[in-house]
């Protein structure tokens, strides 16, 4: 595989606090938010954290039905252009250093119709789109994978690689006190194939793309208090039963080094817990401060006593910004605004975000 796609640690045997993956610092960053469960086109952003750009105004001034007739307004805010919610991800994250630019699709969201919808509505370059990031194997972050690949293949005649986790479960499911739900299977490793990208399955930390972008291997469980996703399982086709998987190991992260600000986490779901996918992304990042974490914290079920924890360590890494989106719940939302007032903007669907 071209350098230029994927580096790996120069340790020989990785040790996290020696190994040098040579992130490179980016002079800008932008991410738009394709796919979350929340949708808020009028709020504005905290001040002094990240400009925002997909509220009705601008929505409104994008708009292509230009107006004659009505007393001098020009535009009309049409409904069908505001992007639509979903429980899910997907981010596309563009990173920009001197007159290089490079674009990761970070989760691709539930369905295939809710990202290609939003996506026509949002108008993305996806053109510019060279890997995909599946952060772990869930259908509210894979079930738009096919699709995605799909569109981005018409937009672009060069190659487009989808990075994932080697180990897919056949099935994922939640048990119950009296049964067992099973959940959506993801796209196969042969449905990947093809559809036409190249499939790179990969379980260890590595930059990628000029060393643009650092993804992680499994993230480590250091906290007492974030113990995964509490009644997972998964099916055994050869056992046919299923077992516990409440670590959820497959899950990565995504991460940057914004120059002068520090790093900047893309977070699937957090089942690893979003303190320590934080304390990973600091080792990784070789003690760079953190300045911002997107995505889910999955928090929305927890105890109060683990969103208090949680919160308590955030405010302790010390980042100045703080982009809880999909999973996280209103109830840690809240506790964040309290303890940490000014940091949060939250993270919501058609939001295009300059950090």
């Amino acid at each position: 595989m071209d350098t230029q796609f994927f580096r790996e640690s120069t340790a020989p045997d990785i040790d996290m606090d020696e190994a040098d993956f040579g992130l490179q610092e980016v002079d800008a960053l932008e991410a738009i938010v394709i796919v979350d469960n929340e949708l808020d086109p009028m709020s504005p952003p905290a001040p002094e954290t990240v400009q925002i750009t997909g509220n009705l105004g601008h929505i409104a001034m994008k708009s292509e039905h230009t107006l004659t007739d009505r007393g001098g307004a020009c535009k009309e805010l049409q409904m069908e252009d505001i992007c639509c919610s979903a429980h899910g991800l997907s981010i596309l994250v563009t990173a920009t250093k001197g007159n290089k630019k490079h674009s990761v699709l970070f989760d691709t969201g539930p369905e295939e119709d809710v990202w290609e919808r939003n996506v026509k509505r949002l108008r993305p370059d996806l053109s510019s789109v060279e890997v995909i990031q599946l952060s772990h194997w869930h259908r509210d972050h894979s079930g738009g994978l096919l699709r995605a690949i799909k569109m981005i293949k018409e937009a672009r005649s060069e190659n487009l690689v989808v990075d994932v986790h080697p180990d897919r479960p056949v099935y994922r499911g939640i048990s119950l006190p009296e049964h067992i739900i099973s959940l959506q299977a993801d796209p196969t490793f042969e449905e990947i194939q093809t559809s036409g990208a190249t499939l790179i399955k990969d379980e260890n930390p590595k930059t990628i793309l000029d060393d643009f972008f650092l993804v992680s291997g499994e993230i480590p469980r250091v906290t007492p208090y974030e113990t995964g996703l509490k009644n997972a399982v998964r099916y055994d086709p050869e056992e046919k039963d299923w077992f516990s998987d409440e670590v959820i190991a497959d899950e990565r992260f995504l991460m940057c080094n914004l120059k002068g600000k520090g790093l900047v986490v893309f977070t699937g779901c957090s089942h690893a817990g979003v303190v320590n996918t934080v304390k990973s992304a600091v080792q990784l990042g070789g003690g760079a401060p953190v300045h911002c974490v997107v995505g889910g914290y999955h928090l929305s079920m927890s105890e109060p006593a683990q969103v208090q924890s949680t919160v308590a360590d955030l405010k302790r890494l010390d980042p100045a910004v703080l982009m809880p989106g999909h999973c996280t719940g209103w109830r840690a939302k809240f506790a964040i605004e309290k303890h940490m007032p000014g940091v949060m903007v939250p993270c919501t669907v058609g939001t295009k975000i300059a950090f």
